[in-house]
């Protein structure tokens, strides 16, 4: 079974009301592949997700940025995932490497993230991706390995799971992994899920770029055969966010 090409836009913390209408509306119009071709999930702050819900084209899909560990309560600050069930956002992000790095989220808190999430309906963008000193070090997939077999403890059922490869190096930087390193590094990650999940699991498990994707990048990236799609940062608040989601058509024509 052919995996559907899947492409996040990861906002972060950016936007005020009038510019996440003005990036909602150029998304109402644009003209990308089908449904059927390419999942669009984008990723709002927190308190725009109403707002982006509700004037989103319905084609398009919103995740959160993060969720809390378990059931919500006296953790000031957090937002739960039956807050997010709530208002009917199927998607979340958790472990993203800024989160790792700025609030120190382990490998195994990551995966309890993940569990809980999965446990209470929503599906999940797991992020993994090491750092330059690890890379530098020839450690790269040892990482990357650690990091996914943590969520994977935690995951039965993987078709509500995307898997986002996000070296660490490559995020906000302008530097990017070659395709040729991206695919080395998918092609890890799908070796390693057929080895300690199923072949199943990782013949149909989606795994995305992240790190300085653009639209001068996005079509030779997407022609790699283990590259499933893109999370993109920055590129995701500007119109070119539409380019990206077009090189969907590279996989299909492939």
């Amino acid at each position: 079974m052919a995996r559907k090409f899947f492409v996040g836009g990861n906002w972060k913390c950016n936007g005020t009301t009038e510019e996440v209408k003005k990036i909602v509306s150029t998304l109402n119009d644009a003209q990308v592949p089908s449904s059927d071709v390419v999942e669009v999930v984008v990723s709002p702050p927190f308190v725009f997700l109403p707002l982006v819900k509700s004037t989103l084209r319905p084609d398009f899909h919103v995740a959160a940025q993060n969720c809390w560990v378990k059931k919500g309560g006296a953790f000031t600050g957090e937002v739960s995932a039956e807050m997010l069930v709530n208002l009917d956002i199927p998607w979340v992000i958790l472990g993203h490497s800024e989160r790792r790095s700025l609030l120190n989220e382990s490998n195994e808190f990551v995966g309890d993230k993940v569990a809980y999430a999965l446990s209470r309906g929503l599906k999940v963008i797991a992020c993994v991706g090491e750092t330059l000193e690890q890379r530098e070090a020839g450690s790269t997939v040892e990482v990357v390995a650690a990091q996914t077999k943590a969520i994977a403890a935690c995951v039965s059922n993987w078709a509500d799971v995307v898997l986002a490869y996000e070296p660490v190096w490559a995020i906000g930087t302008g530097k990017v992994a070659s395709p040729a390193q991206a695919q080395e590094v998918h092609y890890e990650l799908r070796k390693w899920l057929q080895e300690n999940t199923s072949p199943e699991v990782a013949a149909t498990t989606r795994i995305i770029y992240g790190g300085s994707v653009n639209g001068a990048n996005c079509k030779e990236l997407a022609a790699k055969p283990d590259v499933d799609g893109f999370l993109v940062g920055g590129a995701s608040l500007k119109p070119e966010f539409i380019d990206i989601i077009k090189a969907a058509e590279v996989k299909k024509s492939a």
